[in-house]
């Protein structure tokens, strides 16, 4: 071989390595990120430990915690109709009831809906729901399901498949253990053994801390031998010289619910823990007490079971690398009332049971430590995730994205207040729409049945309620018949009247509504 065949061959060597070693330049993708939506039952955000409150020093939330400092608060997100079924379909849909035909605990969200399920799995995500459905019918759009039966029980849930979905119930499938622990562990399964090739949304939905406010046996002596701290207004005693114009659900009755359970644990509904109970021989105050040191110590242990397992799923979505492109979402599907008001339960359009607390981690997009004012509603829900993974939104969504306000960038066209009903109407909790603004909040207590599924055809006068939330943010004082604020009332009547026809919620097939309206 000559010199000069040498000098060549050298030559290209170089050129070899040269490209060998050049970074290759490649087309920057978009890979859509990956959703885990997590949704308790009635884990109201008194007992969340970020929002504050008289329970901030008590709850045990340092998961819950890890991920407000990790992501973004939403201080303003509210349900459109404080109900688990009902605010479930809306989660779905991105729909109010009267649009989507879930309005009360006793309906069904027809399968054919168009739903937020459906518009990913079009687009290339897998889907898995398991936990809590609640919505009586088969679900559809996911890839696959494992779900409560019905209501859902905390200790050996009954578990639904679409293998076992119309089999008799003595095929259904008994998981041991306690609830929250079965369904994070079914999640965490399912994430293994998922297609590893595509994104996917998981929802995992806990019945926890739905009543009957069960806790794993590891919670039974958190807060033992101590004295939990009282909401202000628990010793609201409605009369009829309240400024409240009805009843509402009182600790008084669930006092009587632990008593009639301990007289016959097993003909009651469902199983309560730490029983028997008892209040007789005390006086209204020392028994009103009584009750909501039980009520917030059990409902404050389910908590801590369900931040136990937020962990779990956090946990995994780091060790498997998957925490960077996940959406991690925890919520509620309401709120719900301690002892506010002397109250348990929600369905009323009072801060406790309308608030839905939310928090949000995307280590792609957003930066931790962040809370956001602007009023945010679950129709908005599926919107954002439709928007996460690039997606057009259909227009059945009646719904925005917030992935703008998220990042501190709110539209100019945002909305200034938010429109709420509640159909399932009874004497002590009528039926009643309103709206809420920054700092308002005017309620319409039509007190009609209507042909609502669950409801009383016994009505109540109507009546309404205002709030100056700025100067009175418990709501202990109804100012309607405050002349100061006659103006503000009237705007907001209009903007009601307005609202509810941009929604489509002008109960054209209830014209008593209208007169009443009218009239009062």
């Amino acid at each position: 071989m000559s010199l000069k065949t040498n000098y060549i061959t050298f030559i290209n060597l170089l050129l070899l390595l040269f490209i060998s070693c050049t970074p290759e330049k490649k087309e920057v993708v978009n890979v859509p990120p990956n959703i885990v939506f997590i949704m308790s039952d009635d884990h109201t955000s008194q007992a969340w430990g970020i929002y504050g409150g008289v329970l901030k020093d008590y709850v045990k939330t340092p998961n819950i915690t890890q991920l407000a400092n990790e992501g973004v608060v939403l201080n303003n997100a509210f349900c459109t109709n404080s109900i688990c079924v009902p605010s479930r379909a809306t989660i779905l849909t991105g729909q109010y009831s009267h649009k989507n035909g879930v309005y009360t605990l006793n309906d069904a969200l027809n399968p054919d809906s168009l739903n937020i399920a459906k518009v990913l799995q079009k687009n290339g995500y897998q889907t898995a729901i398991i936990g809590k459905w609640h919505l009586k019918k088969e679900p559809s759009g996911f890839d696959y399901y494992n779900i409560l039966h019905d209501q859902g029980r905390y200790w050996d849930p009954i578990l639904r498949t679409s293998e076992n979905f119309y089999k008799p119930a003595e095929e259904w499938d008994i998981h041991k253990g306690f609830s929250t622990d079965v369904i994070t562990n079914l999640s965490i399964k399912w994430l293994e053994q998922r297609d590893h090739s595509k994104p996917f949304m998981l929802m995992t939905h806990f019945k926890a801390t739905h009543e009957p406010f069960d806790f794993p046996e590891r919670f039974k002596d958190l807060y033992k031998d101590i004295e939990i701290p009282e909401p202000a207004n628990l010793l609201d005693f409605y009369s009829k010289n309240s400024e409240r114009t009805f009843e509402g659900q009182t600790l008084e009755n669930l006092g009587l619910r632990w008593e009639t359970a301990s007289a016959d644990p097993d003909s009651w509904w469902c199983k309560y823990p730490e029983l028997p109970f008892s209040i007789k021989g005390m006086d209204s105050i020392t028994a009103r007490k009584h009750i909501y040191q039980k009520l917030v110590k059990d409902f404050m242990r389910s908590g801590a079971a369900i931040d136990d397992n937020i962990g779990k799923l956090l946990d995994y979505l780091e060790n498997s690398g998957l925490a960077e492109n996940t959406v991690v979402i925890y919520t509620a599907d309401q709120g719900y009332f301690l002892g506010e008001h002397g109250f348990f339960d929600k369905r009323l359009i009072y801060e406790e049971s309308l608030r839905m607390p939310f928090v949000i981690r995307y280590p792609k997009e957003l930066k931790g430590g962040k809370r956001i004012d602007d009023l945010i509603l679950n129709i908005d829900f599926p919107a954002l995730m439709a928007d996460y993974a690039g997606v057009k939104i259909p227009a059945s969504i009646q719904g925005k994205s917030f992935r703008e306000n998220l990042k501190g960038n709110t539209p100019n066209n945002w909305r200034k207040s938010a429109y709420y009903r509640y159909w399932q109407h009874y004497p002590v909790r009528p039926g009643h729409f309103g709206i809420r603004n920054e700092q308002y909040k005017l309620a319409f207590f039509y007190g009609q049945a209507l042909d609502m599924t669950g409801s009383s055809n016994e009505t109540t006068a109507p009546t309404w309620e205002f709030y100056d939330l700025a100067n009175d943010p418990h709501e202990n004082h109804n100012q309607y018949q405050n002349p100061n604020y006659a103006e503000i009332i009237k705007d907001m009547k209009l903007e009601l009247v307005k609202q509810r026809k941009a929604y489509g919620d002008t109960d054209d097939n209830y014209p008593i509504i209208n007169e009443l309206l009218n009239t009062y």
